[in-house]
């Protein structure tokens, strides 16, 4: 595989990208629709803490990005300004992030560039947590509506009912005090956790096709935060299925890689 730098524009900043191309040859243009997958990390965390996901699906031929959210220290030094526009506007990194890979695959492959219309490309949405949310958003937007697509979200479900919520406890909430300092101001705790607590309430997402998956040992998702999540995302016309590895804690989303192939060779996109 050949790996290339990039970076996306975000506002008048620029956040750092890895683009992961497989060998493709002149010979194989005639192979199954191409597969384009498009990656981002959770909170506080930067890209390398699922650099083996995009690795895992290049060796199987699939076209990958991997870009760090802005306001993301360990990933960048870009700082969020304004969360209001975070909100509004971070998933739209998923079309940048299109858009260099295509820009990076026709580059590297100009004999292929044919196969990369939309009535032949697949589109993998993807991310761990944070950046799972946003690539759920990302599938509703115009620019991907006449792709063939699907969203994998790794380590995302409601939170739990009735129980202290890890966020909650003091023992998570002293570890925070350490991690805030790893991103934008903006981006704090504060902010950030009741916008997705809400925004997984308010999803305007309908008739995608969604794959969650979360560890058994996951501790922030809980017991059936998956699973109500997944009646929520059914609701609204979604399709929908699940899967809950025995091993799969929050912090170690890196483990997911095999489960991610796995789903996508099942769907026959590899």
């Amino acid at each position: 595989m050949k790996i290339i730098k990039a970076t996306l524009d975000y506002q008048n900043q620029k956040t750092n990208a890895l683009v992961f191309l497989p060998e493709i040859t002149a010979d194989e243009v005639s192979a199954p629709m191409p597969t384009f997958a498009l990656f981002t990390h959770g909170y506080t965390s930067d890209k390398s803490s699922i650099l083996n996901w995009p690795i895992r699906l290049t060796e199987v031929g699939v076209s990958c990005i991997l870009f760090d959210l802005p306001g993301h220290y360990l990933g960048n030094f870009s700082e969020v300004n304004d969360f209001d526009y975070f909100k509004n506007h971070a998933h739209e990194l998923f079309f940048s992030a299109y858009l260099k890979l295509k820009e990076s695959f026709n580059q590297e492959f100009p004999f292929a560039n044919h196969l990369l219309n939309a009535d032949q490309l697949k589109i993998v949405f993807s991310g761990h947590s944070l950046g799972a949310m946003l690539s759920i958003k990302a599938m509703m937007m115009p620019e991907f509506s006449n792709f063939k697509k699907v969203a994998i979200a790794v380590g995302l479900g409601m939170a739990p009912k009735n129980v202290v919520h890890l966020f909650d406890t003091p023992f998570y909430k002293s570890t925070l005090k350490i991690r805030e300092q790893l991103v934008s101001p903006e981006l704090k705790p504060d902010n950030v956790f009741p916008w997705i607590k809400e925004e997984k309430h308010i999803f305007e997402v309908e008739n995608q096709t969604i794959h969650l998956i979360t560890g058994l040992d996951d501790l922030v998702v809980g017991e059936d935060g998956m699973e109500r999540f997944s009646e929520s995302l059914t609701m609204k016309n979604n399709t929908v299925t699940f899967e809950k590895p025995t091993k799969l804690p929050h912090h170690e989303p890196q483990l997911a890689a095999s489960h991610v192939k796995k789903y996508l060779k099942k769907i026959n996109w590899i």
